[in-house]
């Protein structure tokens, strides 16, 4: 099995999400001697996606990460995780937020090890909602975790904001998380402005990634409801991918042959490969079906930079935005 492939079963087999969460901050005065991964101190309450309450004595400063997103917002905070579920993988498909090398491996994102978790003495938990109710209890006898909320198709750069927020309210970073995200909100704004100047409002997009086991090609398509599809809607472009998708990601899997309603001559395709397994390069080249499609005839393919995070928090979504903008106007 492919690595992507493998990722793709993770984030099938754990990353189902329930209701977005909200957050209560004890608000104390910042430590003018704090570094940047130091957080202020105070006592600090959180309610998380699962709609629980975590009182904290203060602010987390050790974390521990187990899933890729909030490793990114972590990060993106300063506040750089103790632990990491699959260090090796963030490294390959999240270039975001480096980590530092001292950040420890705690197992895989399917499973991660609640011993070495525990070995950390983190202060805090982060994971996503529902991964593994009984992860979640072995966990909270040993440590607060704070569940995220940020799947539901059509709303989830609403779900990333939400969860970016809570998670900077539990590390108390609550300004530094409204500078990113007005920062986003700047370069989303930025972006739509360039490609209308350009002409190109209105047109038509595909986006997917994809893999091969054997000599069959799957391809996942992030229809309208995807994360980093929301964030090139707000671009202003269209996205004309009109199949199944599921409720949570806004994701549909077909095979070469559910392309072929893709015949606007106008569409450009984005795809994204960062494990180095490109199907559509390399498995697609002597397809008959896919060499006949519009976007293919007309060069209108587009391999993104590797190492963006398509389900990741606000530096990744901007990752994202920058290089749509930048292949519109090549």
């Amino acid at each position: 099995m492919s690595p992507l492939r493998s990722a793709l079963v993770v984030l099938a087999a754990v990353l189902t999400l329930g209701a977005c969460g909200t957050t209560e901050t004890a608000s104390a005065p910042a430590d003018p001697s704090a570094g940047p991964g130091t957080a202020a101190a105070g006592p600090i309450t959180v309610t998380d996606g699962r709609g629980k309450q975590i009182a904290l004595d203060k602010p987390a400063v050790k974390v521990v990460g187990l899933e890729w997103g909030e490793v990114e917002m972590l990060a993106t905070l300063g506040v750089m995780p103790v632990g990491v579920a699959d260090v090796k993988g963030y490294g390959t498909w999240v270039t975001s937020v480096k980590l530092d090398p001292s950040v420890k491996d705690v197992g895989t994102r399917a499973e991660p090890s609640v011993d070495s978790i525990v070995a950390l003495q983190p202060d805090l938990v982060v994971m996503t909602a529902k991964r593994d109710a009984t992860l979640v209890n072995q966990l909270e006898k040993f440590v607060p975790v704070i569940v995220t909320d940020n799947g539901k198709s059509g709303a989830n750069i609403d779900g990333m904001r939400t969860d970016f927020k809570m998670i900077a309210t539990a590390v108390g970073k609550s300004a530094e998380a409204d500078r990113v995200l007005a920062e986003f909100d700047a370069a989303l704004a930025d972006g739509a402005a360039k490609l209308a100047a350009a002409g190109k409002a209105g047109k038509p997009f595909a986006m997917a990634d994809g893999w091969k086991e054997g000599s069959t090609i799957s391809i996942r398509m992030f229809g309208q409801g995807a994360l980093v599809s929301e964030v090139v809607i707000k671009l202003g472009l269209r996205n004309v991918w009109n199949g199944k998708v599921d409720e949570e990601y806004g994701l549909g899997t077909t095979d070469v042959e559910g392309l072929t309603p893709l015949k606007d001559p106008d569409i450009r395709f984005f795809y994204n490969a960062s494990d180095g397994d490109d199907v559509f390069t390399d498995g697609l080249a002597g397809n008959a079906i896919w060499k006949s499609l519009p976007f293919v005839t007309k060069g209108q393919v587009t391999k993104l930079p590797d190492g963006i995070w398509t389900f990741g928090g606000p530096l990744s979504c901007k990752q994202y935005a920058d290089a749509i903008v930048k292949a519109y106007l090549a």
